[in-house]
């Protein structure tokens, strides 16, 4: 039987009449579960007039934009077909655009309100406007509204409310701690209490927020005990934001004593307690907390994957990667992933990251810009440029993907290409970062481009409002110290705006070793020593700069220093992946299980090396040794050559040996890769702290220029 039509007399009802709140086909609205099912009934509603009535329509709206199958383009072309809407369906969808990633439209529709709408807006339409406001702030979107700016926007927003309940007031102090703006989500509580508005749990947790960013512990008791003194409920929401406060101020002390007393804990209570202990460093505690986990979701895994990635221990965080896959008593999703593929850049573990790459297509993920972002830097770093640009080419593409492609291409030598692949940037109307340039300014510096760097250095401020900041500078000294013009770079640093760091004065010292400046080099390490007393680096580069020009005297100077101030130098450390597994090797490792065949091989390399003319450069030998063999054999001990004899023992010719080394290659060490790739007819591909090398048929991709 078809459904009743209704009179076109009803609609002289006024906006909030609920007359036909129990029609059959208003009553299917609820009943819904997917798309097509509530277009079937908004076609029924127009067909017996039933949309045209205020109440009706704002139901279909309401199922439109806040269901579990919602759709805002839907709901909002539905919204435009109503003759006059009423303020329910007005609320509706600013609530639904201030919820999403959209708070623009959430602004627009509240401005249309204004102007449209014959009823003004009431205490359900502020808190979403507001929560819109902040978040625009907290988005950093663009259209020329600054932060500041869309705060500001919600002050006034909330100063033009005729009544402000405690909602309204937590959406202010909400906003606030979002968007960092500490001291006005304190000043909006203080005010709150001064208007005899009694805060509740919600408004504490927006205080805990302001206090974690703020990294204010004191602040932070004070506010646990302002809870327990005004009897605020005590939600397990609150509870567990007592707790990440305290975690975040790195009180683990505090932290544990609230989380023992706490009656009801979830997940988000254990997982809490596991990322503080693993962010302060005590994986010991955090292995146990984790290990007496009553269950182990996704969260909890990710606390200790992430924090051991963070923290410098990357095959730490491998191993629980491999552990979870064993364990399968979770699935790892986005979170996992990247944090597992930044360790495996770390390491260079190429053969697990590109099994990442594909369990990601394998599982149907969808490939975002963060993960994105995570395999081009994971192929980037681990040698494969050519599976990084495949990857980048393959995406959609925010500034962050851009960035990371640039820095992959200029770590690799391809300056040129990072400013090309930055030309297409600007072309795809994507508005380049600080990160850009400074990835920019690296590639240049790498590829020895001088005046292109300059170029970009200056556009960043006049073009681009991209005020340069130290790590710019820094780059811009390494781009001018690399070609030798040490008294521009000198005069730069000079002219600065703001009081160089330990960054740029490295990169002086870094030049001045390249060029042999023994007398700049001392006042630049002796500024950065002022800067950063603890920096046996700096120590490490002058000795190394003393031994070059053969000034053994000061080289045990510079060594007695360090002795005085409790320092060594970093051991430098290589590593090579052979089936799966990173094999790490320190200088003169002789821990390996196939050590006597490294060192034949390492003895064999030698000899090799030698009938094709090599003599090795004594002045890489730091510590003041007379003995001519002696020298040589210091120098085969360095860690990249041991992990070159094994990769060549342990590969296939037709493999390419992949190496990764915590410090810079030495310059003899680099000659002895450019002939060992020739004699062996190997491709090798070493990546140092700063670059990466690829070496084959006796020559390197640097072009000696690193």
């Amino acid at each position: 039987m078809a459904a009743q039509s209704v009179p076109l007399t009803k609609f002289t009802t006024v906006d909030n009449d609920r007359f036909f709140a129990n029609h059959p086909t208003i009553t299917l609205i609820d009943q819904c579960s997917n798309p097509k099912q509530l277009k079937q009934i908004h076609a029924q509603m127009l067909r017996i007039g039933l949309f045209f009535d205020p109440f009706s329509s704002s139901k279909l709206i309401q199922s439109s934009a806040l269901s579990e199958f919602s759709s805002l383009q839907y709901a909002h072309k539905v919204f435009d077909q109503i003759p006059e809407p009423n303020l329910y369906s007005w609320n509706t969808l600013i609530r639904a655009y201030a919820t999403t990633s959209q708070p623009l439209s959430c602004l627009s529709m509240f401005t249309r309100l204004l102007n449209e709408c014959g009823e003004k807006p009431n205490k359900f339409t502020y808190p979403f406007v507001i929560k819109a406001s902040a978040k625009i702030g907290d988005l950093q979107l663009g259209k020329g509204i600054h932060e500041c700016g869309c705060l500001d926007m919600a002050r006034r927003v909330f100063s033009s409310m005729p009544e402000r309940d405690v909602i309204s007031w937590n959406s202010m102090i909400d906003g606030f701690a979002q968007n960092d703006c500490v001291e006005d989500a304190v000043e909006f509580f203080q005010r709150m209490e001064e208007g005899g508005v009694k805060p509740n749990d919600v408004t504490m947790v927006g205080i805990l927020t302001a206090c974690r960013k703020k990294l204010d512990l004191e602040f932070g008791r004070w506010v646990h005990s302002y809870i327990e003194k005004n009897e605020i409920k005590l939600s397990l929401i609150l509870s567990n934001a007592i707790l990440d406060m305290y975690t975040k101020c790195r009180s683990m002390q505090d932290a544990k004593k609230f989380f023992d007393k706490m009656g009801r804990k979830d997940v988000v209570s254990w997982t809490t307690m596991l990322a503080g202990y693993a962010s302060s460093g005590d994986f010991n505690a955090a292995r146990d907390l984790f290990d007496s986990l009553p269950s182990k979701d996704i969260a909890s895994w990710n606390s200790l994957i992430s924090a051991y990635e963070q923290s410098g221990n990357p095959k730490e965080a491998i191993a629980m990667f491999n552990e979870l896959q064993l364990s399968k008593t979770a699935t790892p999703d986005e979170v996992t992933l990247v944090s597992t593929l930044s360790a495996c850049s770390e390491l260079g573990a190429i053969e697990l990251g590109s099994w990442i790459h594909v369990y990601i297509k394998k599982e149907g993920m969808r490939l975002n810009c963060h993960l994105a972002t995570a395999l081009i830097d994971m192929y980037s770093k681990c040698g494969d440029l050519d599976k990084a640009l495949e990857v980048f080419h393959s995406v959609n593409k925010d500034v962050f993907v851009w960035s990371s492609m640039i820095a992959g291409l200029g770590m690799h030598g391809c300056g040129r290409d990072a400013i090309a692949l930055f030309s297409e940037m600007k072309e795809a109307k994507v508005k380049p970062s600080a990160v850009t340039f400074t990835n920019l300014l690296s590639a240049c510096s790498h590829s020895g481009l001088v005046e292109e760097g300059r170029e970009f250095f200056h556009q960043m401020e006049l073009i681009y409002k991209i005020v340069p900041c130290m790590q710019h500078y820094a780059c811009m000294v390494d781009i001018l110290g690399r070609a030798g013009l040490l008294e521009e770079a000198m005069e730069l640093i000079k002219n600065m705006p703001i009081v160089p760091g330990g960054s740029v004065w490295g990169a002086l010292l870094g030049a001045c070793r390249l060029h042999k400046n023994v007398g700049l080099a001392e006042e630049a390490c002796d500024r950065l020593l002022q800067i950063e007393p603890q920096n046996h680096g700096a120590y490490v580069s002058l000795s190394n700069i003393y031994a070059n020009s053969g000034q053994w005297d000061k080289v045990s100077e510079v060594r007695k220093r360090m002795r005085d101030a409790g320092l060594k130098k970093e051991p430098g450390c290589s590593a090579v992946e052979v089936n799966g597994s990173v094999h790490e090797f320190l200088v003169g490792d002789n821990t390996h299980p196939m050590c006597e065949k490294i060192y034949l091989k390492l003895d064999e390399i030698a000899e090799m090396v030698k009938l094709e003319g090599y003599s090795s450069k004594k002045s890489e030998v730091l510590q003041m040794v007379d003995e001519e063999d002696m020298q040589e054999k210091a120098l085969r001990l360095h860690s990249e050559r041991i992990a070159l004899a094994y990769g060549l023992i342990s590969q296939r010719p037709s493999q390419k040996i992949q190496i990764v080394k915590n410090l810079r290659v030495c310059e003899d060490c680099h000659s002895v890769f450019k002939i060992v790739s020739k004699i062996y007819d190997r491709e090798i591909v070493l990546r140092d702290r700063y670059r990466f090398h690829h070496f084959k048929g006796g020559s390197c991709s640097c072009m000696d220029y690193w």
